[in-house]
């Protein structure tokens, strides 16, 4: 290896490290050769031999994780989420422990770069593979706000349902989505509620048009109206042999002595348990290369889902019907108004409750002490939450940067709620926007709904907040702590009249902990100003806040506002986590290694225009979005040269 490549492995695998550190984005192409040209047996394999058979070879298995089962790139490449865990112990430095031989900085980055190539490395002038996803049922939000639009009821019968597993932080995942027996119960029940509710003849605009007359059989007004209707209960086409099996059924019950509304009822509770109607089944329009492109109606309920959590409405049938919404200009329209109409409310509150983890601020995990903070009750709770879901709203609504998710120097806030944070000028209970004059606040980070899910019941907990940043914005989710690693309430009870950063230091001394405990604990620190509910003090208890900190890049900061000002700083690494979160919550499953290149599209659309209705655009016109992988992968390997 020339002396060129050897310096620019060890400055790849130093970007590996910290990922997240500015000037770290070129690769020479001699570098990628480097790490590509070396075989598993040349380059890992010895690495693994000197630094990790004691725990994990030769018979031993520490962590169920053996690598000498591992025979060549091919196996590795079968593990590829095993061998990713392994990878990221080796950036931050948790593997080998500190008690066991440590490779040099040279040799660690060397194996972190060849890993990191051929465990993520694609080829994005190769044709790209979209995935596939899972076939998910609605959700409960998504059944509520179907049945809503499909029948306009006038109430939420999935409130019954047992709650929705979540997968990589969502309840769009098709993987976790399951159906259990109870959850079928609660179906039929749901849909002889729903019929009772939705038949009338009185309500014009129902969902039974036609009734039998002198010119009108019983027959023939179920037809129409199961034509017009299904269609949009199973959001596609549907062909006339399908209309003719809920025709038949309601005409079974007409020949046992119901009603023509009984028999309209009993179908329609047919309608609501069909998988048609609680699963997105998603149709294709053509292959090519082992990739197929989604018809227009699995692009539109895509589009609703995404942005609605509900049904296509009647101008988006209109424009899959017509085969028309893959039209790139249509498709742009359409999601624009989409993005732009009330419902897409829905959105904001989905996607911000679980990815900011506003929906957890509700939950019995949240109990802020009652003694030490007396005023903190439900509604506040519900003040904080509605804080953050109306601040990204207005970001969404306004389209503005999806950097003022960082740096927006303001928020929306009631008198309750402002007196909470000791914010003068703002009365009643109505929320409106204020715009802070003091150095004390800024974008989410500073918001009580963060500061408190990422407290303990009467301390503040530096590791927490820390930890949250770089998984939720920062994208660099550090590994599970060691087992043997005693809690900091052990280290309280030995060292009570030490700070809480003191106590922190002492807790951390161990090598395995402090490299992942320097950036989130840096990062933790920068936020001490706030207390357990976010509230500003200048004090803990008798100790002055000591709010200082230095990342592992070097940048030093004191306080909030210039702990985000270096965060802003990273916004290339905030935008590709919000992407990939973006990208998960629309496709409904993790952002996989092979989304790179679509990943890497659309960062590259917001480096010239970082509004959100861009941001949004960019996935809805994404590969991974509008295609999908044909049963068999596509004929061109996607795995890096070996």
């Amino acid at each position: 290896m020339t002396g060129i490549a050897a310096i620019a492995v060890l400055w790849a695998g130093a970007c590996l490290i910290y990922k997240w550190s500015s000037g770290c984005a070129v690769q020479t192409s001699e570098s990628l050769a480097a790490v590509a040209d070396d075989s598993y047996e040349k380059r890992l394999l010895p690495f693994l031999g000197q630094y990790c058979a004691d725990c994990h070879g030769n018979g031993a298995h520490e962590g169920d994780f053996i690598y000498d089962r591992c025979d060549d790139l091919d196996a590795l490449k079968r593990d590829r989420h095993v061998w990713t865990r392994v990878l990221k112990k080796l950036k931050t430095e948790a593997m080998p422990p500190a008690d066991a031989d440590q490779p040099s900085a040279e040799e660690r980055a060397r194996a972190v770069a060849w890993l990191d190539h051929q465990l993520f490395y694609v080829d994005c002038g190769r044709p790209q593979d979209p995935g596939r996803v899972t076939v998910r049922r609605l959700n409960k939000n998504e059944y509520n706000n179907t049945v809503r639009d499909l029948l306009g009821v006038d109430f939420q019968p999935a409130n019954d349902f047992p709650a929705d597993d979540t997968g990589h932080g969502f309840d769009t995942i098709g993987d976790v989505l399951t159906v259990p027996p109870l959850l079928l119960e609660k179906y039929l029940t749901a849909a002889e509620e729903i019929a009772d509710r939705a038949i009338g003849r009185d309500r014009p605009g129902g969902w039974v048009r036609e009734w039998p007359r002198a010119d009108l059989t019983p027959s023939a007004a179920a037809r129409a109206n199961f034509k017009a209707f299904l269609p949009r209960a199973f959001r596609r086409d549907v062909p006339a042999e399908e209309c003719e099996r809920y025709v038949g059924l309601a005409q079974r019950a007409l020949d046992r002595g119901d009603s023509f509304e009984q028999a309209m009822n009993l179908t329609l509770q047919a309608v609501l348990v069909s998988p048609h109607f609680l699963f997105r089944v998603e149709g294709g329009r053509r292959q090519e290369a082992g990739v197929e492109m989604l018809d227009d109606f699995a692009l539109a309920s895509r589009l609703s889902y995404f942005l609605w959590s509900s049904m296509p409405d009647d101008e988006l049938f209109e424009h899959a019907r017509q085969n028309r919404l893959h039209d790139p200009e249509v498709l742009k329209r359409q999601t624009l108004r989409l993005l732009n109409d009330p419902r897409s409310d829905a959105f904001v509150s989905n996607f911000a409750g679980q990815w900011l983890g506003l929906r957890r601020l509700t939950t019995k995990d949240v109990r802020p002490d009652a003694a030490q903070f007396p005023g903190f009750d439900d509604q506040m709770r519900l003040d904080l939450w509605k804080e953050t879901e109306l601040f990204v709203g207005s970001i969404v609504r306004s389209n503005a940067s999806i950097y003022d998710l960082l740096t927006g120097r303001y928020s929306f806030l009631n008198e309750r709620l402002a007196r909470h944070y000791g914010i003068e000028g703002v009365s009643g209970p109505e929320f409106r926007r204020v715009d802070f004059q003091n150095e004390r606040r800024s974008g989410v980070l500073t918001q009580g709904s963060f500061l408190t899910l990422t407290s303990h019941p009467a301390r503040t907990s530096p590791v927490k907040r820390g930890e949250w940043v770089l998984t939720n914005l920062l994208g660099d989710a550090p590994p599970e702590p060691p087992p043997s690693v005693p809690t900091l309430e052990k280290t309280q009870a030995a060292h009570p009249t030490l700070t809480l950063r003191q106590q922190m230091e002492r807790h951390r001394a161990d090598p395995a902990c402090a490299t992942c405990h320097r950036a989130m604990d840096a990062i933790g620190f920068g936020l001490e100003n706030f207390d357990p509910v976010g509230r500003w003090r200048e004090r803990d208890g008798t100790q002055p806040i000591d709010a200082k900190g230095a990342l592992p890049t070097g940048e030093e900061f004191d306080g909030p506002m210039e702990l985000i000002a270096i965060l802003n700083q990273r916004r290339a690494d905030f935008g590709r986590c919000l992407t990939e979160k973006l990208l998960t919550y629309a496709l409904g499953r993790g952002v996989e290694w092979y989304d790179k290149c679509a990943v890497d599209e659309i960062l590259a659309r917001l480096r010239t225009d970082d509004r959100f209705a861009t941001l949004i655009l960019a996935i809805v016109e994404s590969a991974p979005f509008q295609m999908r992988r044909a049963q068999e992968p596509p004929p061109e390997s996607r795995e890096p040269p070996s």
